[in-house]
């Protein structure tokens, strides 16, 4: 009788999946680009393709890292945390590596970009989601050292439960002011935030039974992938991608008005201005009397809540840069002319 032989078409079929997701991912800011005009243009054609030839790709691009730097870092943590889990729980890592895209990413994921992510992160999130940031980093930490130290049973137990149980104390001293503000101003989403991931990293590094490892590990990443691209768009959509300007001008003996809105370009004949409900004006130069900068409108701080001095709705980045404080506001820029008296 002769022999059978069977050809896994698995690892295949894996490695195809990732191809077409490399291939797709560049796209995914491209249509971010577009969707910030069709959604600025009020969903104006001619509008639109005013925009796409005089904004700049560049100044686009930045305004889609400075948005959505935060998300960088979410994606790779989460990635690692929930691939790591689910190769310790496997019987044969291998197998899981072989069967499982997320198992692969993370088993394939450098230590460098790991680190990265967490600079980044640490800088760029909000102080309310760094003691989450602790919790992933104490249970990729643990994950690391079960996956490469198998059979080192006191090494294991102080990566996966010492240390993670240790550091969560040590965070939750030093955010319990701020949890006690939180729970006294009735934010308790705050106090969440704040008090729950420290008590949790320890959970994150041990096996899960072989059988809940998918579903443990799986149905959370599809979740936060079907998720992410909607509040990535949400979140960009609203940002800046023009500067806010006023413009004086006059028409011959009529009053001095003054037009505001967001710059699109300067030529030799006209400025471009988009209004706020759409409409394009163009202005000629030899009406215009001034022009001015307008600062973007300053946003009222979600909570109040501090932690030792820092607002936990900022961070680290947005706390520690310098700003321009804005003292006065120009006329202008309420509308009024420049030398209305």
């Amino acid at each position: 009788m002769n022999g059978v032989q069977v050809v896994d078409r698995r690892p295949r079929l894996r490695r195809a999946q990732l191809n077409w997701l490399l291939t797709a991912l560049p796209a995914f800011p491209l249509v971010l680009l577009v969707l910030r005009l069709w959604y600025l243009s009020r969903q104006d054609l001619p509008t639109m393709l005013l925009l796409v030839q005089y904004i700049s790709p560049l100044g686009m691009i930045s305004a889609l890292v400075i948005t959505l730097i935060w998300a960088v870092p979410a994606v790779v943590l989460v990635l690692r945390t929930l691939g790591g889990l689910l190769l310790v729980s496997a019987p044969d890592p291998d197998d899981a590596a072989r069967r499982s895209l997320l198992a692969l990413t993370a088993l394939r994921m450098p230590d460098w970009v790991v680190a990265l992510a967490v600079g980044l992160a640490g800088f760029t999130w909000q102080m309310r989601m760094l003691p989450t940031l602790l919790m992933l980093v104490v249970a990729i930490l643990g994950l690391t050292a079960v996956q490469r130290y198998p059979d080192g049973h006191r090494p294991l137990l102080v990566a996966t439960l010492v240390v993670p149980i240790a550091l969560g104390l040590l965070e939750l001293l030093w955010v319990w002011p701020g949890i006690r503000m939180a729970l006294s101003a009735g934010e308790a989403g705050t106090a969440i935030l704040l008090g729950v991931p420290p008590l949790l990293g320890w959970l994150l590094t041990g096996p899960v039974p072989a059988r809940a490892a998918r579903l443990a590990t799986h149905w959370p990443a599809v979740g936060a992938a079907l998720v992410a691209p909607f509040v990535v768009g949400v979140v960009f959509l609203r940002a800046p991608v023009l500067p806010n300007s006023a413009v004086e001008i006059r028409d011959g003996d009529t009053p001095v008005q003054v037009v505001r809105g967001q710059l699109i370009t300067v030529d030799d004949t006209a400025t471009t201005m988009l209004r706020r409900g759409g409409e394009v004006v163009f202005i000629p130069n030899a009406q215009v009397l001034s022009k001015t900068l307008c600062p973007e409108p300053v946003r009222p701080q979600q909570s109040r809540i501090t932690v030792r001095g820092w607002p936990v709705d900022q961070s680290a980045l947005g706390w520690a840069a310098p700003t321009r404080p804005v003292t006065d506001v120009d006329p202008r820029c309420l509308g009024r002319p420049l030398n209305s008296g």
